[in-house]
């Protein structure tokens, strides 16, 4: 049994929420208007926060992320925020603890996923992909996990990827390899008319 395995089985097995849904809903009533409304200014189009607004929106979403330390849904926002203001690192940090919190939910798993895909780290981008959509409860959630894992199984292809360990003659194998197999693929359509 390899180690994607055991945990996925282990999420699928205790799909039971992790916080109670009245503290999580407290905590994120708790954000200040002003978040609020920068929140879906960044929902809407993150290009339109300029960048103190940004620096805003960290630090009160890391005020609430304070006050709430054990609420997921603050750590994703937070994490999300991060990445906006170009700080991968801490959103890293941020969406990782989102997933310790709550294994199950489905937001922080996309979400990390997502962020990974974003760095060209396919592997770990897809294994969250792959359980966000185990955790799917609506259809729009099994869509918006359908794209994303469909997204980093184009940049796979592409080979788009970050991470592994490649020998420094690796940039010039791959075009070589691209062309033998269309080359090959070539081959066999002309045997196959």
């Amino acid at each position: 049994m390899n180690n994607s395995t055991s945990h996925t089985d282990i999420v699928v097995a205790n799909q039971k929420p992790t916080l109670r849904a009245h503290v999580s809903s407290l905590a994120l009533a708790s954000i200040p208007d002003q978040t609020q409304g920068l929140l879906l200014r960044m929902f809407g189009d993150p290009y339109l926060l300029e960048k103190e607004q940004s620096a805003i929106l960290v630090g009160q979403l890391r005020d609430c992320v304070a006050k709430y330390p054990e609420v997921s849904e603050l750590r994703v926002l937070l994490g999300m925020a991060l990445c906006v203001n170009l700080d991968p690192q801490a959103a890293i940090e941020e969406l990782r603890e989102s997933v310790r919190l709550a294994p199950n939910s489905f937001i922080a798993q996309l979400k990390m996923g997502e962020l990974w895909m974003r760095l060209r780290v396919c592997d770990k981008a897809e294994e969250h992909t792959r359980l966000a959509s185990l955790l799917a409860q609506s259809l729009p959630q099994v869509e918006l996990a359908r794209r994303q894992a469909a997204s980093i199984r184009e940049m796979k292809r592409a080979g788009i990827e970050r991470g592994g360990y490649q020998t420094p003659w690796t940039w010039i194998t791959r075009p070589l390899r691209r062309l033998w197999t269309r080359n090959r693929g070539e081959a066999v359509a002309l045997d196959l008319t």
